[in-house]
Order: structure tokens, then C-alpha cells, then sequence
């Protein structure tokens, strides 16, 4: 895109989640700090960044954070009693941290957007590979009585965007989900994600006594 590479100033909120592009990001907002985030991020584009808290908590501050985050766009927002706000957010694009200034009232920071390459041609193959060992983690997941996206989920055709689609909805952890966030082409990302699923669904399998996966 052609600000590839120019740094902006942006608010940003770390979590102890990851968000992706495409992915939704429902917040309930309280802390004082984020409040105030929140109030001039719909005064002025409705945007912020969004990190993953690596150590620390995401109330309070003294937090360590992960440099490669997920820019968010608010689509919806309704203040609650007491001055708190119900928010819904969407990814729309990941970045790079190149500066943090003081938390003065709240986190921000230089970011460069962080673009996908186009995707390879060919590679069907292994974007259907991955979407099948991902609806066989999601029913496995679903039948250990964890909470998980349903295996008959829609993705996207896109095949630049489905490996970030997946990524969002595969039972896997925060720093597993941000190494995918991280991946620098979709190929690397969806060969990863494949890896991550196949130990997922060995570990889901023996906690259920499910025949093997082929």
C-alpha cells in the first residue's frame, strides 16, 4: 500500500489477546486510561493499535509488550452506567512498533504498517490441508467441552485472508496466535499454523481417546 513504510502516531491498547486483520475484538472498557482512549478514538477516525501484553497485566500499567500488533477500527460502541463503554472493534491491518512513548494518559506509539505479500500462485493444496486439520481441532476442541468456534465455520475464499481468518479461530494460544501474526507471507502462515494444528489435535485426540488423525 502506498504509506507502506511511513510512521504514524496511535494510540494503542495492549491485551492479554491477539487480535487479527479481519478477526473482532469486543472490549469492556473501565480503566480510566482506556476510557479516555476510547472517547478520543471516536472523536476523531475511531482507531487504535492493539499488542499483546507479553508479562505484566492489562490493568495498572508496568506491562511488557510485543512489538507487532493489529491496527483496530471501532464499529460499534454504546457507553454503559458508571462511564463505562461496551466497544466493538475490527482488525484492519498489522504493524510494526518502531517507538513507545510514555503511557501520559494512555499507551502510544510510532508504528509501520506491516503488509502481506501478494500470495504465491498455486498453494491450494495446503490452504485446503490447513482448513481441514483446523475443522478437525475445532470439533475435537468443541467435544472436549472446550469453548471454541463451531468446525462448520465459514472462512473467507481469499487466500490471502483466510490464513489470518484461521489463525483467529483456531484453538490455540495468545503467543502461538501472535508467532501467525508475525509470519511474514501467508504461505509461512499457514504452514505454521498447520504444524500448531497438528499437535493441537494429537493433544485433543489423547485427552479423548479419538481414533488418530490421517
Amino acid at each position: 500500500m502506498d504509506d507502506e513504510g511511513v510512521i504514524e502516531r496511535c494510540r494503542m491498547f495492549p491485551l492479554g489477546s491477539v487480535l487479527l486483520p479481519s478477526a473482532g475484538l469486543p472490549l469492556h472498557v473501565f480503566e480510566p486510561r482506556y476510557l479516555e482512549l476510547v472517547r478520543d478514538a471516536l472523536a476523531d477516525d475511531g482507531i487504535f493499535g492493539v499488542v499483546l501484553i507479553e508479562r505484566g497485566s492489562e490493568v495498572g500499567g508496568d506491562d511488557v509488550r510485543t512489538n507487532v500488533g493489529t491496527l483496530a477500527r471501532i464499529v460499534e460502541s454504546a457507553e454503559l452506567p458508571e462511564g463505562r463503554w461496551a466497544v466493538m472493534a475490527v482488525g484492519v491491518r498489522r504493524f510494526r512498533v518502531t517507538h513507545w512513548w510514555p503511557d501520559d494518559p494512555y499507551p502510544m506509539a510510532d508504528v509501520v504498517y506491516w503488509t502481506d505479500p501478494d500470495p504465491a500462485v498455486g498453494g491450494e493444496e495446503e490452504r485446503m490441508g490447513m482448513l481441514a486439520r483446523l475443522r478437525r481441532a475445532l470439533a475435537l476442541a468443541a467435544e472436549a467441552g472446550d469453548a471454541t468456534a463451531p468446525a462448520t465455520i465459514e472462512l473467507t475464499s481469499d487466500p490471502g485472508l483466510v490464513s489470518y481468518q484461521a489463525a483467529a479461530v483456531a484453538p490455540i494460544g495468545p503467543l502461538d496466535r501472535q508467532r501467525l501474526l508475525e509470519a511474514a507471507s501467508p504461505e509461512e502462515r499457514i504452514a505454521t499454523l498447520s504444524r500448531m494444528l497438528d499437535e493441537e489435535i494429537e493433544v485433543l485426540e489423547m485427552r479423548l481417546g479419538a481414533p488418530g488423525w490421517e
